[in-house]
């Protein structure tokens, strides 16, 4: 059997990148075999609430990781934001999560793996996945590194470029160099028509995907005058979705 064959042949992890318990129930639908949780994707992922990891978790049976963000922007957090970050951590573990998503960095660009190894210790049993705060490391050899010597099970890069088409090579070294120490996860800017080739050219065995599509509030009356949200707003009357039927479409696509 030659490599593309064995491709072929094996299963690849689908992990669908959701913000509603609504969207959890879609990308099951879909054939996703893990989702990732969180609020706020406008600025790259926080904290559900509690009510949202609660039922996504009653609603759904494939798997269910939920994001530890407190907040939007860099990953160099204070003490309150570390702490809001244990707490969240004990609240999905309590809730039924699968597992957690997180990344903490110091101030010079590494790995901070001592509140790191903290939340992996509040964590288990749950698996644990270091998020894209992976691709604004300093160097990221030393950062797989120290995520392997933690135990964290899994890593979610774009390869340190805007796309994982972009980061491509990066993402392709990162897998044959991890072997099975922690497992490299492509994500971000991944879509139907390019997933085989990033996953098929990088080894990769789980992959990192997101299939919004917007659709009309149900409201009729329509006050265009006022806006819930700071001045980069999003349409206040069109709301986005997970399409389950883009969710088949990456399963088609991989599988």
């Amino acid at each position: 059997m030659d490599d593309k064959e064995a491709w072929v042949s094996e299963q690849i992890v689908l992990e669908a990148c959701i913000d509603s318990a609504e969207a959890a129930i879609a990308a099951q639908e879909g054939g996703a075999d893990r989702v990732e949780l969180c609020a706020n994707l406008l600025e790259g992922g926080t904290t559900p609430s509690a009510g949202t990891i609660q039922l996504a978790r009653a609603r759904i049976e494939i798997g269910l990781n939920v994001m530890i963000r407190p907040r939007g922007g860099d990953f160099c957090y204070s003490d309150v934001e570390f702490e809001v970050m244990r707490l969240n951590v004990e609240l999905a573990k309590r809730l039924g999560a699968d597992g957690v998503v997180f990344g903490v960095l110091n101030e010079d660009g590494s790995v901070d793996a001592e509140r790191a190894g903290a939340l992996v210790g509040l964590a288990r049993p749950m698996s644990v996945t270091f998020h894209r705060a992976f691709d604004m490391t300093r160097d990221p050899y030393e950062a797989m590194e120290d995520l392997i010597d933690l135990g964290i099970n899994r890593v979610l890069t774009s390869g340190q470029e805007n796309s994982a088409l972009e980061g491509l090579d990066l993402i392709t070294d990162l897998v044959q160099k991890a072997g099975d120490q922690i497992i490299v996860m492509p994500g971000a800017g991944i879509t139907e028509r390019n997933v085989k080739k990033i996953v098929e050219r990088s080894g990769a065995r789980e992959v990192h995907v997101a299939a919004p599509m917007s659709v009309e509030s149900r409201m009729r009356y329509r006050n265009t005058w006022c806006f819930m949200g700071g001045e980069l707003r999003p349409p206040e009357f069109t709301l986005s979705v997970t399409d389950p039927n883009r969710i088949q479409a990456f399963v088609r696509a991989i599988q």
